[in-house]
This record gives C-alpha cells, sequence and structure tokens, in this order.
C-alpha cells in the first residue's frame, strides 16, 4: 500500500512541473542530435598537437580549441575586434561554419534548468527531480506486483484501455526517467556545492621567458601524446603575454604546459566526483552519445500520456465511490459491508447492496476493507473484494489480512464476494485468500465465495437471489453500471438456426456506423442496451472494424431479455449498442500457431479471429456442437475459410449424432497433434460454456504436462484465455 500511495501522489502533487520539464526536456534532446549531424570528427589516434597545426594554418587569431561531446571541433578566436566561433574539420583545418550552441532558445533551457525562477528555480526543479526518481522507483515496484515478476514483464498488458496505456508507456518510461532523475539530482548537487567537483585550486604557475622563442605546438610533448578524442578543451598561451601558458583539458584531468620549455608545469587528476557529474551529464542530456539522446527525447514525449493516463485512473476512482446515504454507526449496525477496490467500481456494488439492505430493514455501515472492525452486535458481514494485479489487494486494503488476524471472532456470519477479470492468472485471488483466512480463523459462512469476471451484471444478480434466500427475506438488489454512450446499429441480414435443445440462435449482421463506435477486433464484446434497461448484455463480436459490419451470434434464451429482442429484430430495425474491448482476450499479432477450442455459439469470436486471418497464420479451429443440420454456427463460412487457407484445420464433432462426442473428447482424439501445437508455442482462445472450458483444461493440461508446462503457466504467458457463459 505504501508504494501506491506514494506513487499516487508523487504523480499528483509533482506532475504538473514534472510535464514542464519532460515537454522541455524533449526540446532540448534535439541538441545532441544537431551535434552529431553536423559533427566531422577526428581520425582515431590524431595527436592534439597536429590538431592545433591545422587549426592555426586557418584560423590565424586561435586562442581556444574545445572537441564536442558528439566528437566535433570548435574552434574561438578573434579576426580583428570580431569574436570568432567555428566549426572545422579536424582532417585538415578547413573551417565548415559557424557555431551556435543552441538552436533554441536560451529560455527553454532556462525554464528546464530553473524553471525561470533562478535558484528558487533549480531547487524547484531538484525537488521535481527527486520526485520523478520516487515515482519511479514506486511505480517500477507497482509494475512488477501488477505483471507477476520480472519475468512476465514483457507479457501483453489487460485492463481498460487507461490502464494498458498507463502500463506501456510505465513499463518504457520508468526505467530512463529512474535514470535520468537520479542524473539531474548529481548535477544539481553540484550545482549548490553539495558535491566538491575541484580536488584542489588550480596551480599558479607561468611561463619563464628565456634567450629561447616558444616551441611550436609539435614539440610540446604532453600535446603530441595526448588524442583528440580524448581531449575536451585547449586553450592557447596569448601573443601579447610572454607568462600565459598551455592548459588542456581533458575526462582524466588538467594539465598545464610551459610554452618554452614544453614541460608539463603541473597536472590534476579528475576526481571521482568530477567523473560521476560527467555521467550524470551524459545520462540526462544525452550529449556525446545521441542514441540516449534519442530515448531521452521520447522518454520526455512520453510523460504527458504517462501522467495524462494516471490522472485519468485517479479521477475514475475518486468518482466512482459514492457518498453512501443511511450509513449507521459501526456500534449500531447489524449489517457491515467492507469494500476492497483498486479502481473504485466495487463501490458501485456496495452502494447496491447497501441500499437493499437498507430498504429490507437493517441498519447497515459500510467502510472500506482496512476499516475491519466487527462489534458484537453485528449479525452479518459483507467483504466485497477487487483483486489488482497477480492476486495482489486493492492499495487501501493492503493491511486487511493482518488486521482479520487480530479481530477476535464474533458470532456474525461473513459473505465473500470476489471481483476480477479471469484473464488474469490469479483471478480474484485476494478474494481467495480473504476467504481462506476468515474460515482458518473461526468465522461462521453466510455463503460460500462468489467470483464475479468484469463485473457482471448477470452474476451480482444471482449472487444477490442467493443471499435472499440464505436472509430468508426479500432482497431488491439493483445494480446499474455507468454505461458509455451508444450508437444505433441497424441489422442488415441474420442466418436462422433451429438450435441443437430446443433454443434457437441467429447470427446477427448489422451495418458499421459511419460515426459513434471505437475502432473493434473479433472477440471484443458489443454490449446490447434494451429499451428501458439499465444493465447491458454483452456478446463476442465475429467481425473486426476492418470488416466492415459487425456481427454476433445469439441464442434465444427463455425468459432471456435481450436475447428475445435481438430475436425479434428485423433487417432495418435498430438497437442500442457500444463497444468495451476484450484485450485479454483478443488474438496478439504474430505467426504463432493459434489453437481455437469453441462450442455452440462460442464460436462466434473464432470464426472472427478466421475471417480476419488474411495472411493466413496457421490457425487450427475445434468445435463442437449438437446436430450439423441445427447448430453448426457459421459451418459454410469455416469450410470456405479453410479452402481459402485462412483456416489450417477445421476439426468438429457432434454430440447427438452417432460416434460423436464433445469437443474434449475431439481434443483427447487428436493429443499428437494438439501437443505438438503446445510445443510449438500456440495461443489458446476457448469460448463457450463453463462446464464445456472445465473439461478442455482438464486435457489441455494433461496434454501440456509432458513438455513441462501447465496451463496456469500459459495463462500467465498470455497464450491462453477463455471468454465464457
Amino acid at each position: 500500500m505504501v508504494w501506491r500511495q506514494l506513487h499516487r501522489w508523487l504523480g499528483l502533487v509533482a506532475g504538473t512541473l514534472a510535464l514542464v520539464l519532460g515537454v522541455t526536456g524533449t526540446l532540448l534532446a534535439l541538441d545532441p542530435l544537431r551535434d552529431a549531424w553536423q559533427a566531422a570528427p577526428a581520425e582515431p589516434g590524431l595527436p592534439v598537437a597536429t590538431l592545433v597545426q591545422r587549426v592555426q594554418a586557418s584560423v590565424p587569431g586561435t586562442q581556444e580549441v574545445r572537441r564536442l561531446p558528439s566528437g566535433g571541433i570548435v574552434v574561438y578566436g578573434f579576426e580583428g575586434d570580431q569574436a570568432l566561433a567555428l566549426r572545422v574539420d579536424p582532417a585538415d583545418g578547413r573551417i565548415l561554419g559557424d557555431y551556435q550552441r543552441s538552436l533554441l532558445p536560451r529560455w527553454v533551457k532556462n525554464l528546464h534548468r530553473a524553471l525561470l525562477l533562478d535558484d528558487a528555480g533549480r531547487m524547484a526543479a531538484a525537488a521535481v527531480a527527486l520526485a520523478m526518481l520516487g515515482l519511479s522507483v514506486s511505480g517500477l515496484v507497482l509494475l512488477l506486483r501488477r505483471m507477476g515478476g520480472w519475468r512476465q514483464l514483457a507479457a501483453p498488458v489487460r485492463g481498460t484501455l487507461a490502464q494498458r496505456l498507463h502500463v506501456l508507456s510505465g513499463r518504457l518510461l520508468l526505467p530512463v526517467l529512474a535514470v535520468s532523475a537520479a542524473a539531474a539530482l548529481v548535477m544539481s548537487a553540484a550545482t549548490f556545492g553539495l558535491i566538491q567537483l575541484d580536488a584542489a585550486p588550480e596551480p599558479d604557475v607561468v611561463s619563464v621567458p628565456g634567450s629561447e622563442p616558444a616551441l611550436p605546438v609539435g614539440q610540446l610533448p604532453l600535446l603530441q601524446a595526448l588524442r583528440v578524442q580524448d581531449l575536451r578543451q585547449l586553450n592557447l598561451p596569448a601573443d601579447d603575454d610572454p607568462q600565459d601558458i598551455w592548459r588542456v583539458t581533458t575526462a582524466r584531468g588538467q594539465g598545464w604546459v610551459d610554452r618554452y620549455s614544453g614541460q608539463t608545469l603541473a597536472w590534476q587528476d579528475a576526481t571521482v566526483a568530477q567523473r560521476v557529474q560527467d555521467w550524470a551529464m551524459l545520462l540526462h542530456t544525452g550529449e556525446g552519445a545521441w542514441p540516449w539522446a534519442v530515448v531521452l527525447g521520447i522518454m520526455g514525449a512520453s510523460i504527458p500520456l504517462f501522467w495524462g493516463t494516471g490522472l485519468l485512473l485517479w479521477w475514475q476512482a475518486r468518482r466512482s465511490r459514492p457518498r453512501l446515504a443511511d450509513n449507521s454507526p459501526l456500534a449500531q449496525a447489524d449489517s457491515l459491508i467492507f469494500v476492497a477496490s483498486e479502481g473504485g467500481s466495487t463501490w458501485g456494488f456496495a452502494e447496491a447492496l447497501h441500499a437493499a439492505l437498507v430498504a429490507a430493514g437493517h441498519r447497515v455501515h459500510t467502510a472500506a476493507l482496512e476499516q475491519w472492525r466487527v462489534p458484537p452486535a453485528a449479525r452479518h458481514v459483507y467483504v466485497l473484494a477487487a483483486t489488482y494485479g497477480d492476486g495482489q489487494p486493492p492499495a487501501h486494503a493492503a493491511g486487511a489480512l493482518a488486521a482479520i488476524a487480530r479481530q477476535p471472532v464474533t458470532g456474525a456470519q461473513v459473505a465473500v464476494l470476489g471481483f476480477g477479470d479471469r484473464q488474469f492468472p490469479a483471478f480474484c485471488g485476494f478474494a481467495d485468500a480473504l476467504e481462506a483466512a476468515l474460515r482458518a480463523r473461526g468465522w461462521a459462512t453466510l455463503l460460500p465465495l462468489e467470483r464475479i469476471h468484469q463485473q457482471s451484471a448477470q452474476a451480482f444478480a444471482r449472487w444477490s437471489q442467493a443471499l435472499a434466500q440464505a436472509l430468508g427475506q426479500p432482497l431488491s438488489v439493483t445494480w446499474r453500471p455507468r454505461l458509455p454512450r451508444t450508437v444505433a446499429l441497424t441489422l442488415v441480414a441474420r442466418q436462422d438456426f433451429p438450435g441443437g435443445a430446443g433454443e434457437p440462435a441467429a447470427i446477427l449482421r448489422f451495418a458499421l456506423p459511419g460515426r459513434g463506435l471505437p475502432r473493434f477486433a473479433a472477440g471484443d464484446l458489443l454490449g446490447i442496451v434494451p429499451p428501458g434497461e439499465a444493465v447491458s448484455r454483452y456478446y463476442s463480436l465475429a467481425s473486426g472494424s476492418a470488416d466492415g459490419f459487425v456481427e454476433i451470434c445469439v441464442r434465444r434464451m427463455p425468459g432471456g431479455v435481450c436475447s428475445n429482442l435481438l430475436h425479434a429484430l428485423q433487417p432495418g430495425e435498430s438497437v442500442q449498442a457500444f463497444i468495451r474491448s476484450n484485450p485479454g482476450f483478443v488474438l496478439p499479432a504474430g505467426r504463432t500457431p493459434v489453437l481455437l477450442i469453441g462450442a455452440g455459439t462460442g464460436v462466434a469470436p473464432l470464426a472472427g479471429f478466421i475471417r480476419g486471418n488474411a495472411r493466413h497464420r496457421p490457425m487450427h479451429l475445434y468445435v463442437g456442437a449438437r446436430d450439423p443440420a441445427r447448430d453448426f454456427y457459421f459451418g459454410a463460412e469455416l469450410q470456405a475459410w479453410q479452402a481459402e487457407g485462412r483456416l489450417a484445420g477445421l476439426h468438429t464433432t457432434f454430440s447427438r449424432t452417432p460416434g460423436g462426442g464433445y469437443v474434449q473428447d475431439l481434443l483427447q482424439r487428436d493429443a499428437a497433434q494438439v501437443r505438438d501445437l503446445l510445443a510449438q508455442g500456440a495461443i489458446v482462445r476457448v469460448c463457450g460454456s463453463r462446464p464445456m472450458a472445465e473439461g478442455v483444461a482438464q486435457v489441455l493440461d494433461a496434454l501440456l504436462a509432458p513438455l513441462g508446462q501447465s496451463l496456469a503457466q500459459l495463462k500467465a504467458k498470455g497464450r491462453y484465455a477463455e471468454d465464457l457463459f
């Protein structure tokens, strides 16, 4: 919890200034690129003395020679009273053009380094750098927890669009941001004198004129031995000052040379602090390493996305937390609701349960889970717990298990309701941990642990009905999710099937509206909102945006509001709908083989994958139905796609025909082929009923065992995902 709170508040407090520094840092990263593009580097091993000879022949008034971090050579001097700053070619001393220190206005650098506020601004910039370092470290810790450790750091990211963008940008940004922020702190410490860069004062040395004239540069031993690639700055002695000396600066230190004898009068080695400062300068600015400057520029440009998505997630969580009415004091309540929610959505379910219990005559107290305390008067306790990442608790509930361990057991009955996403390996892992801890402590059970996938309104309604039966009283629990903006979809075609169990089904094709729907892929979900209803129903898409239409397969359920509405729909009529992404199930790009397994109407998204397989990726479909004449959905299309090469293998089984069976039986019969696909790293997608998926999972686990793998490992790597109903 500490890491998450630290990450959140550092981002909120320092985020605005970080945006300024990120944008200006991106602009400043152009400098090393410009210098690298303009540089004419010296040939390897070129002596500094030779370089000076070439330069003096082209620029007679040379006073100083500098080697830029990019490798380019700049000469400073005078032509009459006119100061010169020239780029030269070290190969022959030829003048390449004027040198300007920066194409960017001075105020951009001042804004980046001091926020245009001199020393106060430098202190503020240093504070932001410290905050960014803390933000980076805490973000990396949270990222590792979410992804399940270092080995899963590159695994596909799951969650909402904002969550995915935040994690993806953070995965690229945080390591670089940490390095850059640490380097900025070193530079700030040097600016304010906290790091002593100079080991000792400069030596008080001068040249003593004699009877002999000054030696030509070619006869100075230090400058003959020194290579240009090691040079930083060389100051030439002034012609009008006979006591002036040569001064040379390198990464290793500084030297002073007598102009008459050629003797090195003094040498000071670079200190450790100076070397650290040099590395900090390179890491923070990219000067001398243009590929790193590109990385820094990309990092700076990514900060607005990273900060913006983080702010959006914080705002969504804050907005989702309801203001509860009739929230009784803890000591007077007979029913307690404790909530653990990372993004805030679980509070909506708690609000619905709270209102229903109050309407039924209960005195209800609802609070966050970390406030766990059960007074003797409480009769029922409800724990609504979401899971974060790889089985982690939400930030605020990190200490909940410890609080439960300290609380004396009372006579209250407890029910745990978990919320999560089945695409994550540790689906409802925190709810599992809470359930185990409560039962180990001896708390009585009101209801068995129930797990809700992707905030399913139908699953919550079923749990509410079971709760009403356990309490022995009517309970009207109404949860109304916040629905996104809908668009009218017009039916253009339908294929009707009698169905294999007296439940007809239909493939419905809607026209793609000109606007209003975001881009979608096969395997995403279409949310249908029936008229007068507050809860949407979701259907897996059998098409993508590129197909030019919206297609689903719907079985009519007895008493089903939405399925009956859709089955009564005729071409030309419309329904209100929206797209909900399903990133954990949608196929990633690539050429890895794909193993598709489905039954009944669950074949719809799998058919969508095959339909979009224009590049003939190896896809193998195992599909089960009851009767080929009644419920072989997409049958004709599948055979056509196989002939086109979009489907590498079509394997069918029909349970109500002689010799038929279920899809898991089909997998078992083709065990060798299926195991070979799994050994090749095949991505597996399963869609259909939960009992079917359980049977399929058992077969696949058995086939994976000889390979030293398991279904849990495939799920952790993003290779295995389910879409179940």
